[in-house]
């Protein structure tokens, strides 16, 4: 683990190759689980507010969830989080014809009809943030359906931590995020001895 401000980073951060290829998992991260994306506070009412914009994007089962419970839910663990379909799919799911999984949020952001691109947890994934008040702890959420993006990674030589740099920028700061990268080339530096 390397301290960077208040924030614990696993060493899996700076030392994992990844690259995200929606083609081979076809957005499983949005549809797989035990549970919604985690959220922050704020991000229920940007997730309100986004609703009439997204609406026809959703799923009737969506809808339905939706106006019976809202877009969050405490689970198991206690986190807020938004609510799913069926015990799988995130409520903000939209799939292309050839059967991709995207977020209909960001779908509209980049349609420039939202100013909220999507939860940051989302934006992060597969890196976890878990805040214990005093200090953050930042991990990959390591499990099979990422595989082909460390391999695509790898053979494009593109670091976990690289590959997020805007979603990590976007939590964290930009000068943490400096600090990030030149706690990465040291790192580099001391394994390369």
């Amino acid at each position: 683990m390397f301290a960077i401000g208040k924030v614990l980073v696993s060493s899996e951060v700076l030392e994992r190759s990844f690259l995200c290829d929606l083609k081979y998992c076809g957005g499983a991260c949005c549809i797989e689980g035990d549970s919604g994306a985690p959220l922050l506070k704020s991000e229920i009412e940007e997730l309100k507010r986004a609703l009439p914009v997204v609406w026809n994007d959703l799923s009737a089962a969506a809808k339905e969830i939706i106006n019976k419970k809202g877009v969050a839910c405490i689970d198991q663990e206690g986190e807020i989080v938004t609510n799913i379909v069926k015990g799988r799919d995130c409520i903000f799911t939209n799939y292309t014809p050839d059967g991709i999984c995207l977020c209909a949020i960001e779908k509209a952001w980049h349609e420039g009809k939202l100013s909220f691109r999507k939860p940051v947890s989302c934006h992060l994934y597969p890196l976890r943030v878990k805040d214990y008040g005093t200090y953050f702890t930042l991990n990959y959420d390591r499990w099979k359906i990422c595989r082909i993006a460390e391999t695509i990674g790898r053979n494009r030589d593109i670091r976990l931590y690289q590959f997020l740099k805007e979603p990590l920028i976007r939590r964290f700061g930009e000068n943490w995020y400096k600090e990030l990268e030149l706690t990465a080339q040291e790192w580099e530096k001391q394994k390369a001895k």
